[in-house]
């Protein structure tokens, strides 16, 4: 028979779990393994809620195994090194992204692009090499392989940390890797939530001129006088769509809505790329001629490797780069998933987890 997820490791751990396609989380006792020598342990003191957490929960993918604790948002202390990690000592600020292994032999791991390894093991509900299911971040405590720990500077707050660990990796990876953090070029940013609102800030601290385009004229005010963005489109206005054809350089596309791309290809330059990093649920439709006419093309990314991401949160702490956070405590959090669902968030939900997740006795 299978250990119960409370003893078949060492460590008591304590969290919110949802325990069935309902999605509710309710409070989850499970255990985290021993410290081993290359890990690092660490005490969660906030956790991000990334949109991905709520389609795992109601097994909206068809891959959910439940009990299912999420969150790869995470940023704590540490609280117990193994004795051969190097980059981390008791009390350093610490965080944990999307994922926590890989297999380390394959191309993409070599070039540190574990995020795109066959065998990537993600934060939570995959199996870990000892068999084991990995429970995320929703919880008072993790342990993670040293290699998979991000370094979190002195001068960034650990809530505001957090989200940049999924929501600031996955548009800072694109902007680098295609090419679109020059000073000089004109991208657009599609959707102003917690993807977009870090992609608007991070190209503007990379010196990009930045354009909004939005299906909502009321974030408008928001985008140019809070986030620095040059202007703003309202996509569904088809004046104010014509007016800037064929001026963007490349377009990072953070919608997971089914939308149309023909009209955002439109807006590319010659050579021009729409880089998709939200994921809507049905096929895209792309006619031919809308790619050929300019050579433009529409590419993809996900997440970052570690080298990456922790140059990023390196970029966010030197150039102040923080996301708009609403912090919530532990008990909020059905409540933060409905009000998640309605897009009812500036911009990121940042669960208060060192001090309003308790232990039922």
């Amino acid at each position: 028979m299978a250990s119960q997820p409370e003893t078949e490791h060492p460590n008591k751990a304590f969290g919110w779990a949802a325990q069935d396609t309902s999605g509710h989380l309710s409070p989850f006792k499970f255990s985290r393994r021993a410290t081993g020598e290359n890990d690092v342990a660490f005490k969660v003191l906030y956790c991000g809620i990334c949109h991905s957490d709520l389609h795992m929960l109601k097994n909206e993918w068809g891959v959910s195994v439940y009990p299912l604790v999420p969150g790869h948002e995470v940023a704590g202390l540490v609280t117990e090194v193994g004795k051969n990690v190097q980059k981390f000592k008791v009390g350093d600020k610490v965080g944990v992204g999307c994922m926590v292994g890989s297999c380390h032999s394959c191309e993409s791991c070599s070039e540190d692009l574990e995020n795109y390894c066959p065998k990537m093991i993600l934060t939570y509900n995959a199996k870990y090499v000892d068999g084991t299911i990995t429970y995320g971040g929703y919880s008072d405590s993790m342990v993670v392989d040293e290699q998979f720990a991000i370094r979190i500077p002195d001068n960034l707050p650990l809530d505001a940390a957090a989200p940049l660990l999924c929501a600031g990796i996955t548009v800072y990876s694109p902007l680098k890797y295609y090419g679109l953090d020059k000073p000089g070029l004109h991208i657009g940013v599609v959707g102003l939530g917690g993807l977009g609102h870090m992609a608007v800030k991070f190209a503007k601290a990379l010196g990009v001129k930045v354009t909004v385009i939005s299906t909502s004229p009321g974030k408008k005010k928001e985008a140019i006088e809070n986030m620095g963005a040059d202007s703003f489109v309202v996509s569904r206005e088809q004046d104010e769509m014509m007016a800037v054809m064929g001026t963007f350089d490349g377009i990072i596309d953070t919608v997971s809505a089914n939308h149309p791309l023909v009209p955002l290809i439109g807006l590319l330059k010659p050579h021009g790329k729409l880089v998709m990093v939200g994921a809507p649920e049905k096929p895209l439709e792309v006619p031919a001629f809308s790619l050929l006419m300019g050579r433009k093309m529409i590419a993809g990314s996900a997440m970052g490797g570690i080298k990456e991401t922790q140059e990023m949160v390196d970029f966010a702490a030197k150039h102040g780069v923080k996301p708009d956070i609403e912090v919530i405590g532990m008990d909020y959090v059905n409540t933060a998933m409905e009000r998640l669902l309605k897009a009812d968030v500036k911009y990121r939900f940042v669960i208060d987890i060192g001090n309003t997740l308790k232990a039922s006795s």
